[in-house]
């Protein structure tokens, strides 16, 4: 076989495992990235360059900032915010929802834009008892929508512009893709809005996590210490301190020791404020510890996290980081994370720096400036989120090398070819959305840009719509977990499955193809 037969054998190997599912997806990407190279496809250096990919790198970042405004309570904050205006509707908060993840999709982007915002809606889910299916996966398919808002919403925009610029038609202005973004972002919210809940599951996701936003008054309550003397039990929690439950585990070395109301850990930084057996307190004179008695806690975030997260002898009810970012107020580590976050916006807006470099200058002054510690910008990155994308990436580049892309691309447009432009631009919709849900949309448009720019020349047509149309369809990834990152960002926290985003993606897939063959053309002639 040669290597273009071998790449669409690959190709379709690895679409029919996805749908399967009974393999990891990590494991799958990593096996497609090694069958590429034993079957000579692809060199050593290109199985394994995805996985060092500027792509990669800024995910990983993105991981890391998305940890900082949710550790220092900014996306909770941002949620309340937001529940405070839409209340219970459904309507109203799935529809708030794909907005602000539209608007902040075209400041940053598209893989910024989920990761920052899926623990917002994460809590929001769990505050009004949905499940987090019938949220995500409308959040993911809103910024995709999002990213034709701006010249910057995606690298597909500028490649796009470039190319219109360099072929003598004009470059598209900073604002040109508002004309059919935004039809594009209200298309989307309607379809999520009226269809979600038939075509969507009712899952939990992989990561839920308690409403913590009351738990001061749910601890004062459980311990009693509402009215209590002890001066350091109102209030709870502040921007500053917190408390924490620990529960004495069998085998624990604290087993046997006295603990009462007031005392001092052996730290040294925390305080005992209640005792409780059974659930029952056991009063300011303390007790003999035994496994299952709970302690509840006092001090700095920073004492609870250390102590708590290290100490084999209690283990931890709530952790303290999870509740300073549900339950405490807004601290100065807020506003340095916005502050930072503001400033990676400029730097990608701009162009300053490239996309990669600006996350990890993000990421690595939320760590220097203390705003997240190493330990939890290591828990925040998903790896199988890189092992994915950087897995998959040797696949893209086979099937730009090879030729197998463009064979496919060429034939779908010697089809159409003579045809009416309208059947052109549905034509090019097709291959390039057909595509796009295989691999990047940032290759996928590398690959049909050319071909687009041919045929307008053969068919005697100006160039824009079919470029604007390449756009569209690149921004139109709804079918797959693995057509783009921000995908695979909420498979695990939505709960999804492989088969679970066609259902919602087709009829959206068929709004973008509406908007490419009837609304360009108005705006931009044949």
């Amino acid at each position: 076989m040669n290597d273009i037969t071998i790449t669409f054998v690959v190709l379709a190997l690895v679409v029919a495992l996805f749908v399967i599912g009974r393999i990891p997806v990590g494991i799958i990407a990593i096996g497609t990235a090694l069958a590429l190279y034993a079957t000579g496809v692809i060199s050593m250096e290109q199985a394994l360059a995805g996985f060092g990919d500027p792509t990669v790198v800024f995910i990983a970042a993105l991981f890391v900032v998305s940890e900082a405004l949710d550790a220092t309570g900014v996306t909770t904050w941002a949620g309340e915010k937001l529940l405070a205006k839409v209340g219970e509707s459904r309507v109203r908060l799935v529809s708030a929802i794909m907005l602000l993840v539209a608007a902040l999709t075209a400041l940053i982007s598209v893989n910024g834009a989920v990761a920052a915002l899926v623990p917002m809606v994460v809590v929001l889910a769990v505050r009004l008892g949905k499940s987090t299916s019938q949220l995500l996966l409308p959040l993911a398919f809103a910024a995709h929508a999002g990213s034709m808002l701006t010249l910057t919403g995606t690298p597909v925009n500028i490649i796009v512009s470039e190319a219109a610029e360099e072929s003598g038609a004009g470059a598209f202005g900073f604002f040109s893709f508002t004309l059919v973004g935004a039809p594009l972002v209200l298309g989307t919210i309607a379809i999520a809005v009226l269809l979600g809940p038939h075509v969507l599951p009712h899952r939990a996701g992989t990561f839920m996590s308690p409403d913590l936003s009351r738990h001061a008054k749910t601890l004062a309550k459980q311990y009693q210490l509402m009215g209590k003397d002890a001066p350091s039990a109102e209030p709870l929690i502040t921007k500053y301190d917190g408390v924490v439950e620990v529960i004495i585990p069998p085998r624990s070395e604290m087993i046997g020791d006295r603990a009462f109301p007031g005392m001092v850990t052996d730290s040294g930084d925390l305080v005992i404020l209640a005792v409780q057996r059974a659930g029952e307190d056991c009063g300011p004179k303390g007790v003999k510890l035994a496994a299952g008695d709970t302690l509840l806690l006092q001090g700095s975030w920073d004492d609870l996290d250390t102590h708590t997260a290290v100490d084999p002898n209690v283990l931890v009810v709530d952790a303290p980081a999870q509740i300073r970012k549900q339950a405490a107020p807004l601290g100065t580590r807020a506003v340095i994370a916005l502050v930072v976050v503001a400033a990676m916006v400029v730097l990608l807006t701009f162009g300053l720096v490239p996309s990669a470099i600006a996350g990890l200058l993000a990421a690595c002054a939320m760590v220097l400036l203390r705003v997240i510690s190493v330990e939890q910008a290591h828990r925040s990155i998903s790896w199988t989120t890189l092992i994915l994308v950087g897995g998959m990436i040797p696949l893209s580049t086979a099937i730009q090398q090879t030729g197998a892309a463009e064979k496919l691309a060429h034939a779908f447009v010697d089809v159409v070819g003579g045809a009416s432009p309208y059947v052109v631009v549905a034509g090019l919709f097709v291959v390039t959305a057909t595509l796009g849900q295989l691999i990047s949309n940032t290759a996928t448009a590398l690959i049909i840009t050319p071909i687009a720019i041919s045929v307008a020349g053969e068919l005697d047509i100006s160039v824009l719509p079919l470029l604007m149309t390449v756009t569209v369809a690149a921004a139109a990834s709804f079918l797959t977990p693995v057509a783009t990152p921000a995908n695979m960002m909420v498979m695990g926290p939505g709960g999804y499955k492989f088969g679970d985003y066609w259902k919602l993606g087709l009829p959206m897939l068929l709004w973008f193809l509406v908007v490419a063959t009837v609304l360009i053309p108005v705006i931009w002639s044949f």
